[in-house]
């Protein structure tokens, strides 16, 4: 097993885990809660192959993504209340897939001869297309879209792997360390409550005018 199949296998437990938490944490079934453990895992990766015209996409070419995503989801289901030693358990799962899917799409853009900025975007997309799906089917407003750093660490990590693939540094290496910056600016920004500007709140009289 090469260490980006690993990192791949990885991303793809620690975001079906994120998503069947939120499953759970919305009062889902069983059902739903697989539901969007898949979408979460796969969604994507998927999306990411379909826009490079690689078909049939990869959880179709190695149905382990499909069986992992279903077995993490049932786990995660059964032994939910084990996880609360997590101070909020959803958001640890989220950075570790977030790094792992970055390196991932970003290294798939690289080898399908993207440009810096085609290639960094696919690696955007294949990390937080899954986490706006979960987000979108258990009601809520994608956390991509929210003020938190969340994206950015992902534009991040996927410049960096970008840039220092056209070092010398083996691929491992580069693999490691745009990963492990996503993730650690991602705790970063849980932690010390990192985030990006937002406009200013304001309100729309009846008569029209903007009141801030």
């Amino acid at each position: 097993m090469t260490l980006l199949y690993a990192l791949d296998l990885l991303g793809t437990a620690a975001f079906a885990a994120s998503g069947a938490l939120a499953g759970i944490r919305r009062g889902m079934d069983v059902f739903g809660v697989l539901v969007l453990g898949l979408a979460t895992a796969t969604g994507g990766g998927t999306l990411r192959d379909l826009l490079l015209g690689d078909s049939p996409p990869f959880i179709l070419k190695d149905e382990t993504y499909l069986y992992l995503s279903v077995v993490v989801s049932l786990l995660v289901f059964i032994f939910h209340r084990r996880l609360e030693f997590f101070a909020n358990p959803l958001t640890y799962f989220d950075a570790v897939g977030l790094g792992t899917f970055v390196v991932i799409g970003t290294g798939k853009a690289i080898e399908f001869r993207l440009g810096f900025f085609g290639a960094v975007m696919m690696g955007v997309l294949t990390a937080t297309a899954g986490g706006m799906l979960r987000d979108l089917l258990s009601a809520k407003v994608p956390m991509v879209l929210q003020k938190e750093v969340y994206a950015s660490a992902c534009l991040a990590g996927g410049a960096l792997l970008y840039l220092l693939q056209l070092t010398v540094l083996p691929p491992y290496i580069t693999a490691l360390l745009s990963a492990s910056t996503v993730i650690i600016l991602r705790l970063l920004a849980i932690r010390y409550n990192w985030s990006l500007p937002r406009a200013a709140d304001s309100t729309v009289p009846t008569n029209g005018a903007v009141r801030k």
